[in-house]
Parts: structure tokens; C-alpha cells; sequence
């Protein structure tokens, strides 16, 4: 499965293969679905991928008419990560599906060298069709994941975003040296471990002493995160009026939702800005030259992503802007 002439055979694999189709009666029963219409849609779901590489893995996609007309002209395509050679890249299925029938492709991936550290891989397929639910075409994705992520929130912490008034001098929340005041935080609220509700969900205040690392500048780190919900909160602020990103939340089926969210500035902004909404304002801020700027407030924000809350997450892939800084994440109800 490794040697080179495996590898070199692949690039010889002719377009066409076997498909299997699998008659509507084969299929279990879908679920009773619930009161009122509900829009059947297409279903593409796709198999694990061996990542052990270099190899070559076989990957299987299944297509399932969900739609109440039979399905015709089906084609899927299927794609890994950038410069990963995929054969065939296109299959044709001849017949058709009746509703409630399915049928399974299968397409060979070259994966190469499994690298050291934590990555995520995502895959798509793609089956474009006439009749079934009348919408053309459906994509379906999978992710699957090498190493470890962090075990929570409080691993990821690169920066120091709380300073005591008598010792300014660690803090550095916006790249000058100015950091949030834990005397004025205290005073509304925010001291180590407390709790913070906030969109539904309970939050923590770090629970570090001033002047330690209390915060994540948000740069694409993979985090540990169990449970489900509808929404995930973010508790943070941001740096400049660009605070903005995508997180992935990666279920423990496979599959991932991405939700963007942001917020403003920690001053100055509009509180409402990127959707955000203000938890907690504080008076002035400390300076490398000790605390100041007294009668100007800065802040802290919540803002959310919405999940679904039938799914069980199994890690958070942060946003690659480093202008966010996030303090904690909770699941709503």
C-alpha cells in the first residue's frame, strides 16, 4: 500500500469503476419525522480516510435520493486537501435512483507523510443530478483529524490581558502595552473564576492571578470542547475595528459547521459593532506607565455561533486573527 509503484499506479486508474447501487428496500428507514412539512434533501455522506499515509486510501461516497422524484444523470465528484491527487475525480452513476435509494462510489486518495502535531483534513463531495428533491446538487463533508488538540481554552493562553494597578509593566492586550485594570474588572464583577452569563450560556472569568497569561489572541488553535447545544458564546475583545473571524466547530461524527463572529474594539467602538453585545464596562485602563485614562470605558463582549444541538462537539477550531482575544467559551442550551 506504501511503495512507490502503488503510488505511481494510481496515476494510471481508469476514470471508470465499479458502482454499486443499493435498491430502495435496502436502505434503513429514515426517522418519523416530525410534526409539520419538512424539505427532503439529498443526502452525501462520505466514508473515514485512512491518514496513516503515504498511501493510498480508498475512500467511499454514498448518495441517497431523499427527494420524492426518482433521480437521474447523477454525477459526484470528490476532492481532499490542496495538492492531494484524487482518481477519478468525477464518477458517473448509469440509471437512476428511485426515492429512498442510494448509490456508493469509490475514488482512491493519495495521502502523504503523516506530519507531527495537531491538523485537520476536510473532504467534499459533490453530486450534481436531475429529478430526486429538485435542487440540482449536494455536497457533503468530512473531517478528519491527526494529533491532539489542547485540552481547553485555558492551554491556548499567549497573552496577558489583566494587569494590576501597582505592577502594569506584563500586561500587553493591544500591542502597546495596555491591559485592562483587575482593580476596576473587581469592581464590576470580574475577578478570578466568576461566573459570567452571558447569550444563554455561563461563562468563567479566568481564574489566573494578574498579570499571567489570561487570555488567547485567536490564531487557528484547536481546542477540546465536549457537550451540545444551539449556540457556542465567545466571551473576549477585540484589538482595532477588525476583530472579526470563523471558528469550526468539529463534531464527533466527523462533520464540521463554521459560524463567524467579532468584536468591536475594546473601546471606543460602537458596542454593538460586529453583532457583539457588551457584558461588562470598565473605567480607564492600565498603561506601561502605571493606570490612566480614567472616564473612558473599556469592555468586555460576548458573541455566538450557532451549532446544532443534535450533534455532539468534539473540539473548536479558533479564528486566524489575532486582533481576537477570547477569554472563555460556553455552550447554550
Amino acid at each position: 500500500m506504501r511503495s512507490a509503484g502503488l503510488i505511481t499506479s494510481l496515476r494510471a486508474v481508469a476514470v471508470a469503476g465499479a458502482l454499486l447501487l443499493v435498491p430502495a428496500q435496502a436502505v434503513a428507514a429514515a426517522p418519523a419525522a416530525p410534526a409539520g412539512p419538512v424539505e427532503a434533501r439529498t443526502e452525501v455522506s462520505i466514508s473515514a480516510v485512512d491518514l496513516d499515509g503515504p498511501a493510498i486510501s480508498t475512500v467511499k461516497v454514498t448518495v441517497r435520493n431523499a427527494g420524492p422524484d426518482r433521480m437521474r444523470s447523477l454525477k459526484v465528484s470528490f476532492a481532499g486537501p490542496v495538492g492531494w491527487a484524487v482518481q477519478p475525480s468525477l464518477r458517473t452513476v448509469d440509471g437512476s435512483l428511485a426515492k429512498g435509494a442510494a448509490a456508493e462510489t469509490e475514488f482512491r486518495i493519495q495521502v502523504p507523510e503523516l506530519r507531527p502535531g495537531f491538523m485537520v483534513r476536510t473532504f467534499t463531495a459533490t453530486a450534481t443530478y436531475t429529478g430526486g428533491d429538485g435542487k440540482g446538487s449536494a455536497t457533503g463533508t468530512r473531517s478528519e483529524r491527526t494529533g491532539v488538540p489542547l485540552a481547553n481554552l485555558a492551554a491556548a493562553y499567549n497573552g496577558v490581558a489583566i494587569t494590576d494597578e501597582t505592577n502594569t509593566a506584563p500586561g500587553d492586550f493591544d500591542g502597546e502595552g495596555n491591559s485592562f485594570s483587575a482593580q476596576k474588572l473587581a469592581a464590576v464583577g470580574l475577578t478570578p473564576g466568576a461566573s459570567v452569563d452571558a447569550l444563554g450560556a455561563r461563562l468563567t472569568w479566568p481564574d489566573v492571578a494578574a498579570g499571567t497569561k489570561d487570555n488567547v489572541a485567536s490564531a487557528g488553535q484547536a481546542i477540546t470542547l465536549e457537550g451540545a447545544g444551539s449556540k457556542l458564546v465567545f466571551l473576549g475583545s477585540g484589538v482595532t475595528s477588525g476583530a472579526t473571524g470563523s471558528a469550526t466547530v468539529h463534531y464527533k461524527d466527523g462533520t464540521s459547521v463554521q459560524g463567524s463572529f467579532g468584536f468591536p474594539n475594546w473601546s471606543f467602538d460602537p458596542a454593538t459593532a460586529h453583532g457583539a453585545t457588551l457584558v461588562k464596562s470598565t473605567d480607564g485602563r492600565n498603561r506601561p506607565s502605571g493606570y490612566g485614562n480614567a472616564g473612558i470605558a473599556y469592555r468586555v463582549f460576548a458573541h455566538s455561533i450557532t451549532i446544532d444541538p443534535a450533534k455532539q462537539i468534539d473540539f473548536v477550531v479558533l479564528p486566524s486573527n489575532g486582533n481576537l482575544h477570547i477569554f472563555d467559551m460556553a455552550i447554550a442550551p
